[in-house]
């Protein structure tokens, strides 16, 4: 898609990429913030930007060296491929995580505000540590997404906190005068039965208590023997490969997830010398024929949208990792009808549980006898 700023033509591309041609790479807070900032005495000044999923701002900014705060592997995967599709140098590229600082004082932050209000705690929670008290923060969102809680969040941090008019259906805060630092525990939650109590970042699903539909899913699948190599696709906090790994303490386990506050949350809920995490948005790290067993409760929303294609671009990539003798199994609401896309890479789907509101799903590829040799090293872990 292309956007024309400041007499530049930049052409920027949603990654992951979609197929509905609805959905684009910014809105109308992206172009709020543009406008804003556009007559301000940038020159030198140090810039954060926060939630710049697609990389738009990083690359209509790229003059000014701004800081691109990342909260997810695609995130960052995004802001590279649109730099490179405008021919602009990844010299200048500055890339921080949320457990990372820039070396100096901050003059102007840019946050995309996200639908997650914890998350939203986390990013200024971030800022307050790096931020000068000359500083200013704009804060860009879509009217409709609005709730008091950003104001209250925001007047944690900032003594003054202002509300502009809303442009195109988009609204900025504009919050000055920080408050002194203050080192806050931002860790939440997440009550797994009167035992087991798991820790988590703000932003990570399922805060306070174990989801339903992980719930029903551990209350139907067990460990089997040949489980030997497991994989959580999507982790979150760990919980489901926290309850595998406590059936079977023995097996390989493998945690991964897009979202780097829920990598570092599964981080504090489970531990092992076979315990391996990975930060990533897709499987390309596995060699083929990898896993017994893959498990997961993917998501089917990003950020405001409901968007399943992510997640139906992963069951290609499940099928590819997948020993010929293991398992795929998901929980998913019954409305997304995931059987059908299921069906395109697997050549058994089983409903192994369902209720009024979820199906659990086990898929494999089953081959004849004679297409498996004993000896075959594939299936040795």
């Amino acid at each position: 898609m292309i956007y024309i700023y400041k007499d530049k033509k930049f052409n920027i591309m949603r990654y992951p990429r979609t197929s509905n041609t609805s959905l684009r790479s910014w809105n109308a807070s992206d172009e709020y913030l543009l406008n804003f900032i556009e007559d301000l005495p940038l020159g030198d000044k140090q810039i954060l930007i926060y939630n710049d999923r697609f990389g738009f701002l990083a690359n209509l900014l790229y003059d000014y060296h701004p800081f691109n705060v990342c909260s997810y592997k695609s995130q960052e995967k995004a802001i590279i491929k649109n730099l490179e599709n405008n021919r602009l140098s990844l010299d200048h590229l500055q890339l921080l995580d949320l457990f990372a600082y820039p070396g100096k004082k901050t003059d102007l932050a840019l946050i995309k505000v996200p639908k997650s209000m914890g998350l939203f705690r986390f990013y200024l929670q971030h800022l307050s540590k790096s931020i000068k008290k000359t500083g200013m923060v704009l804060c860009g969102f879509m009217t409709r997404h609005f709730t008091g809680q950003m104001l209250q969040i925001a007047a944690e941090y900032f003594d003054e906190v202002e509300q502009n008019l809303a442009w195109k259906k988009a609204r900025l805060l504009i919050l000055k005068k920080p408050k002194n630092y203050l080192q806050r525990d931002l860790l939440e939650n997440c009550e797994v039965n009167s035992d087991l109590v798991l820790k988590q970042y703000p932003g990570v699903f399922s805060s306070g208590t174990m989801d339903a539909a992980s719930r029903f899913l551990m209350d139907t699948v067990s460990v089997q023997v040949k489980d030997k190599v497991i994989l959580d696709l999507g982790c979150g906090n760990g919980v489901l490969a926290k309850l595998l790994h406590d059936d079977n303490s023995k097996a390989e386990m493998h945690l991964i997830d897009d979202f780097s506050l829920a990598v570092a949350s599964a981080k504090l809920n489970i531990s092992g010398k076979k315990v391996f995490f990975h930060y990533d948005d897709n499987l390309k790290s596995f060699d083929n024929n990898f896993f017994n067993l893959v498990i997961s409760n993917p998501p089917f929303h990003f950020e405001h949208e409901n968007n399943i294609e992510v997640t139906l671009d992963l069951f290609k990539h499940v099928a590819r990792v997948l020993k010929d003798t293991g398992r795929f199994i998901i929980v998913a609401n019954r409305h997304l009808n995931y059987s059908t896309h299921l069906e395109k890479y697997f050549n058994q789907i089983d409903i192994l549980a369902e209720n009024d509101k979820y199906v659990i799903y086990e898929s494999k590829n089953i081959f004849e006898e004679e297409e498996i040799l004993e000896d075959d090293t594939r299936f040795n872990v």
